[in-house]
Formats: structure tokens, sequence, C-alpha cells
């Protein structure tokens, strides 16, 4: 088969298509036959080397969430799974493929009334965004920052937020997202790149600062994001796309965390395709490339040149 390898860590050129053996499902996995496959941006920091987990073992199929078809199992799985399309997470490796193996207990039937596109595009994206709206506990009424607004967690977070009620802001970088942003509910539209945004959010809330910031860039932008803040505001932090994590002060309250097992994660996978079924969430799918391009994907991802989920066609 196809699949991209990377050999080394370093820039997007490191991810190079290879034919290689085909996998093989072993006990209680299945082979899935890739048509889509979702880039995460922590997929790139990986590559890059610099991933908040540390540095895997190579060489290595980058790629951890697919959709398609169930061409075999492995012993111990239900045989009528064979033939079924679904969406799966790969434990962190083997998406970037033309045929990837996955665990059985992670593949999800794909529910009738959303395409296969949709669902690879809120398999990963649409987990952390559930599961990160559920940690805020918003209340109607409130104001809530969400940066990276045109990113893919970020679309879907607008849209989770205000829906239950909230007026929200969305933050991204330059002035051409702020149509996609609206489209998705929020009520207003600041340009990061431009000094001072965040004296901009406060006062788009009439001076009073925001009730709360999903930050999922850190850094700059993520300390910038909870100086927006009203005094005791809480902040929502769930990533470091900058490549480091925002360091709150005293007048920050963060929502904590809870540590969550396989069984929850996947559950939180299915309420965002149920949500999507049901028309409360739509995946924003930017741009695609073939597997040949992975390269160019991942350089777009780290040039901010993207809008909404990326998703790789083998």
């Amino acid at each position: 088969m196809r699949a991209v390898v990377m050999e080394r860590f370093g820039g997007p050129e490191v991810l190079r298509v290879r034919e290689v053996e085909d996998p093989e499902p072993g006990p209680g996995q299945v082979l899935v036959a890739v048509e889509y496959a979702g880039i995460t941006f922590v997929e790139t920091q990986v590559r890059a080397g610099s991933g908040p987990w540390g540095r895997p073992p190579l060489p290595r199929i980058p790629g951890n969430g697919v959709g398609g078809r169930v061409v075999a199992v492995g012993s111990g799985v239900d045989p009528g799974l064979a033939g079924a399309t679904v969406v799966s997470t790969t434990g962190g490796t083997g998406g970037y493929a033309e045929l990837a193996v996955a665990d059985a207990r992670e593949a999800i039937a794909l529910p009738a009334g959303l395409s296969l596109r949709d669902a690879v595009a809120l398999l990963a994206d649409g987990r952390t965004a559930v599961l990160q709206h559920r940690r805020a506990r918003i209340e109607p009424g409130e104001w809530v920052l969400v940066e990276a607004a045109a990113g893919g967690v970020g679309s879907l977070l607008v849209q989770l937020a205000t829906a239950s009620g909230a007026e929200v802001i969305g933050a991204a970088r330059g002035p051409d997202k702020g149509e996609l942003v609206a489209s998705l509910g929020a009520a207003a539209y600041v340009d990061y790149s431009l000094p001072g945004w965040e004296r901009t959010v406060a006062e788009t809330t009439g001076g009073e600062g925001v009730d709360l910031v999903f930050d999922g860039v850190g850094g700059r932008i993520g300390a910038q994001g909870l100086a927006a803040l009203r005094t005791g505001g809480r902040a929502v932090i769930y990533g470091m796309a900058s490549g480091s994590w925002t360091e709150p002060d005293d007048r920050v309250r963060v929502v904590p965390g809870t540590a969550l097992g396989a069984a929850e994660i996947r559950a939180a996978a299915q309420e965002a395709l149920g949500h999507a079924v049901a028309g409360r969430l739509r995946p924003v799918i930017g741009q695609t490339y073939p597997l040949a391009r992975a390269a160019d994907a991942h350089r777009a991802i780290e040039a901010r040149a993207t809008t909404g989920k990326t998703l790789l066609i083998p």
C-alpha cells in the first residue's frame, strides 16, 4: 500500500509517500480501507519533534483518525463488522495511508444521515470541542471568547457556545476569516494579528471583559486572550498551538480538567456525531489534499493558511 512515512523529525519535507507492506489486523483489531484521514495541529508539532508528549519512535506513519470501510477483522472481533463503514482513531499512528489498523472497540459506525467526510472531520475535533464545552458550563448571556475560531476545534466551540446562549467573540488571524466565524453564530470577530486586539474584545463587552476564554493556542495569544477576561473570569486551557502553554495569573480561574478513559472519549466523539446528524453542529472542512501532498497540508496548517479541518484523501 501507499503510506506517508516519516523517518526523521523536521519540516514538512520529512513526510514522504512510500510503498510499504499492507498491515494486518491483530487480535481485537480491524483493518480499514481509508477514504479520509484527519490532520490535527498536534501532528505538525509531533512531526517537528516538538509535540506535547515528547518524541515518538521512528520510522512511523503519522495519523490518528480515519474513516472508511472495514476490509478485514482480527481474531476475537465480530465478523459482521467486515464491510461496515466506520470512523476510528488508530492509537496515534498509521492514519496517513491507504490501509490502517484500529482497535475494534474504537471503531464507530457511520451514523445514518452523516457523510463520511464530515464524520472524519468531527472525530478528533468534535470530541475535543464537546469535552471542553462540557467543562466550561456556560450560562446563557455570558460573553465567551474563542481563540482560533476559524480552526477545526474553534469553529465547533463557536457553535456549541452559541447554542448554549452565549455571546461569542471569535478571534483568529487575519481579516478574511471574519465572515466564516460570523456564519457559525459569533456575535463579533477580532483579528488577533492586530496590536491591542484584547482591548477590542473587552470594549465589545462594554468594557467589562469576557466571562470565559477557550484557549487552545497558548503563548502570547493565550496570554492576551486571558487579559480580556473580567476579574474572576474563567479559562478553559486545552491546547498549545503556539508551542507553549498559557500561564494564567491569580485573577483568572482556570477550569480544571478531569482524567478521562477511552470509553468516555469515544462517547464524546459519538456525541459530536449525533449533534451533526441533528443539525446542531457543522464541521468546517476548509481544504483536502491527496495523500501525496501531505507535506503541503502540513505547510499550510503551520502557516495558518487553513480554515476549519484539513483532510487527506488516499
